[in-house]
């Protein structure tokens, strides 16, 4: 594992700004979901991994993104690259105005109501909200990637367009990392109580990563809308923010170990598809065994926990 740890960022970005042109078109697909997933696991990650909160609702951001800009391409003829600020926008101003009431919550508590929201949200969008959500069908027939006036259609546009998008998640979440608010985040998750302590507005921090992870999710669900030109309902559904959650959670609260979760998660079922009687039974047993033998992720974060002289009294020292 701790090979793992020593995550290397340009030979990652080498092996993927590579990789589309070994693939045939059906693994190109694959390969592009799996940087979609990545970024949607990471802005889960924020929220679960580097704060502590049990939220199993991202599916729900990821597709306020892909609706937003569903909606403004369909019906109001906007490019598809200037609906990214309004897709990030949307989900992320959201996300605060739910996290406001509920934040105080631990635990289940959270993860009872986070997937309420989600479950709603997906009966909104079936319920054909404003006559513009397309209902239970969704909305097809989206415009192509354009850039300064070029149509991009081919898949290998859409995923260069992803993989970039994936590469400014890193950037977010390595300046996230080194950051005040990181550091908050990460006492945040180790023990809310000495967080406080030190003076740390834990409320305001919980907040502030509901707002971020649901902006960078609405991110991702643009580029959902644009790899299949259209987008529905059930593919923002309860069993998607499962997933999300369990990636963060088999993989870890760190960018390898998130990549891995989705690699695991996601690709390799999709290797073994022609098993399908029997590759879930597996994948079940797999992610049990992992769970039991690395309960923080296969490459959890090494950031510490606070340090006891920083807190008042000494009363909550990990």
């Amino acid at each position: 594992m701790e090979k793992l740890k020593r995550f290397s960022l340009p030979g990652f970005i080498l092996v993927m700004a590579v990789l589309p042109h070994l693939l045939d078109s059906s693994w190109q697909e694959v390969a592009i979901t799996f940087l979609v997933f990545s970024v949607v696991a990471l802005s889960q990650d924020i929220i679960l991994g580097k704060s502590g909160m049990f939220h199993m609702g991202q599916g729900l951001f990821f597709g306020m993104g892909a609706y937003a800009t569903a909606i403004l391409n369909n019906e109001f003829g906007w490019p598809i690259l200037a609906t990214i600020p309004v897709a990030i926008l949307v989900p992320a101003l959201i996300g605060i105005l739910l996290a406001g009431p509920i934040v105080h919550l631990r635990g289940d508590y959270l993860l009872v109501v986070t997937i309420g929201f989600n479950i709603v949200f997906v009966q909104v969008l079936q319920n054909n909200l404003g006559g513009v959500t397309g209902g239970p069908n969704g909305i097809f027939g989206l415009d192509s990637l354009s850039l300064l006036g070029v149509e991009l259609m081919s898949q290998l546009s859409v995923y260069y367009f992803a993989f970039a998008v994936l590469l400014l998640t890193f950037w977010v979440m390595r300046n996230l990392e080194g950051s005040k608010a990181g550091r908050a985040l990460h006492y945040l998750r180790e023990d809310q109580l000495a967080a406080e302590s030190i003076g740390i507005n834990t409320r305001v921090y919980k907040i502030f990563a509901f707002g971020l992870g649901a902006g960078l999710a609405g991110l991702a669900g643009t580029v959902f809308a644009v790899q299949y030109s259209a987008v529905s309902p059930e593919a923002f559904d309860f069993i998607q923010s499962v997933l999300f959650f369990s990636i963060v959670i088999v993989g870890g609260s760190s960018i390898p170990g998130v990549l891995l979760g989705v690699f695991v998660m996601f690709v390799v079922p999709e290797i073994f598809r022609e098993f399908a009687t029997w590759r879930y039974f597996i994948f079940g047993l797999a992610m049990i065994a992992a769970m039991i033998l690395r309960p923080r992720g296969i490459v959890p974060a090494t950031f510490g926990k606070i340090p006891k002289f920083l807190i008042k009294g000494g009363g909550h020292g990990a």
